[in-house]
């Protein structure tokens, strides 16, 4: 959705009622629980940082999921960030696009979430995080997945997002280098929110 006004709670709210019952814009939902097949016209991206080590870090990195910080303040304003993270969940992101002058308001709804441990050649992998998909009003089609690893081979904890998407609105596609751009540092930024949660938890 696209505005020439700053959208208020009583109007997201009414907004994301609206979403409550909306399908998932694209398929097949779940398209970032492995490594996603390359499809004509969609673009996978992935971001992964290292975010410490041991289990603190691990912990902190959760906690920052679960909160939803991993949202970067100074471009993505998230209704709201007290959301449970549990599947069929709603949400809003609010970008400013600077060239257009306008407010838009992306829907999305969670599509599933990770809180397992695997054996991985003798050695113990952690996961944490969850997956969410757009809705018809989101400008973009695709999946997003914000998750946490700790790899107790070597201690490490990770953060690696990835996302699959390609225009869905024809501002969308005519913009295409700008949502590049912005997808691109929307990534940037996610991680190093992520880095800073990490060495300060909440």
């Amino acid at each position: 959705m696209f505005t020439y006004h700053l959208p208020t709670d009583e109007f997201v709210r009414a907004f994301l009622e609206r979403q409550r019952n909306e399908p998932f814009s694209y398929d097949p939902v779940g398209v970032t629980r492995g490594d996603p097949p390359r499809r004509w016209g969609w673009n996978i991206d992935r971001h992964r940082v290292l975010l410490g080590r041991g289990e603190q870090a691990f912990m902190a990195a959760c906690e920052a999921i679960t909160a939803w910080q991993m949202f970067p303040q100074q471009m993505a304003q998230l209704y709201w960030p007290t959301t449970p993270l549990h599947a069929g969940n709603t949400v809003a992101v609010r970008f400013w696009a600077a060239p257009l002058r306008m407010w838009m308001l992306f829907p999305a709804r969670i599509a599933y979430t990770v809180d397992d441990e695997l054996d991985a050649l003798g050695s113990r992998v952690r996961h944490f995080g969850f997956a969410y998909g757009t809705l018809p009003d989101h400008a973009e089609r695709g999946e997003e997945r914000f998750l946490v690893e700790w790899r107790t081979a070597d201690d490490s904890v990770w953060y690696d997002l990835l996302a699959v998407s390609q225009p869905a609105h024809w501002l969308a596609k005519l913009g295409y280098p700008y949502t590049r751009y912005q997808q691109a540092r929307f990534r940037r930024l996610s991680g190093e929110a992520m880095q800073r949660a990490a060495v300060s938890p909440s």
